[in-house]
């Protein structure tokens, strides 16, 4: 018989797409009424690229639990990479970009500072705690945290292309007016970034599972 989940793990998983959704929903609201709103760009970005697949993928758990459906495979690998995809969003942008010069077709304008600090501070770190403190997934192997890179070599691999076709890129350190050296350097560090936060996060989340047991 399947072990029934606890239904609190759904709902919270469903609130926390809800705050994801909602505040992509205020963001873009804003900017409408601005005419600052250049969709092209704003859905170009990592941050909300992440943040719209992983409200995505918080939604198919969440109803996943609230169901008593096992978890597949797939689903946990999901939650994994954007457990470690919404924390380098947090930690790149805290680190590097919360302090940078707008664009010059933005002065004047100042973000909703509530949702942008749920995007890239608070979600951030309710998502990485979540995946450490549940324990409704398969098993992953070590080396499943490898194909966490899909992701963000996917949205590098368009967002390089369209740089040399556009002239627009969504970060300045993958801009290669900066040196092709410094983008090179960036893109292999922020990829091991990833690559150890998953390494870690498996077996963390095993550890922790068998302290509460």
């Amino acid at each position: 018989m399947l072990k029934k989940t606890n239904p609190l793990i759904g709902y919270l998983r469903l609130l926390m797409a809800f705050a994801l959704f909602g505040s992509v929903y205020w963001q873009v609201s804003d900017r409408l009424a601005h005419n600052l709103f250049r969709p092209t760009e704003y859905f170009s970005y990592f941050t909300i690229t992440s943040c719209l697949i992983a409200g995505v993928v918080l939604v198919i758990a969440g109803l996943g639990v609230l169901r008593n459906q096992p978890e597949t495979k797939a689903l946990t690998l999901s939650r994994l990479t954007m457990a470690v995809s919404m924390a380098i969003v947090g930690v790149i942008y805290n680190a590097l970009l919360a302090n940078a010069a707008p664009d010059a077709r933005d002065i004047g304008y100042a973000w909703p500072q509530l949702p942008n600090q749920i995007i890239h501070t608070y979600m951030p770190i309710v998502i990485f705690l979540e995946w450490l403190l549940t324990n409704t997934g398969v098993a992953l192997k070590l080396k499943s945290a490898f194909w966490v890179l899909i992701y963000p070599l996917t949205w590098l691999a368009f967002s390089i292309t369209r740089g040399y076709v556009q002239g627009w890129w969504a970060y300045w350190f993958i801009d290669p007016q900066y040196g092709i050296s410094t983008m090179i350097t960036w893109i292999i560090a922020i990829s091991v970034f990833f690559i150890v936060l998953s390494l870690g996060l498996l077996p963390a989340q095993r550890a922790i599972a068998k302290l509460r047991k």
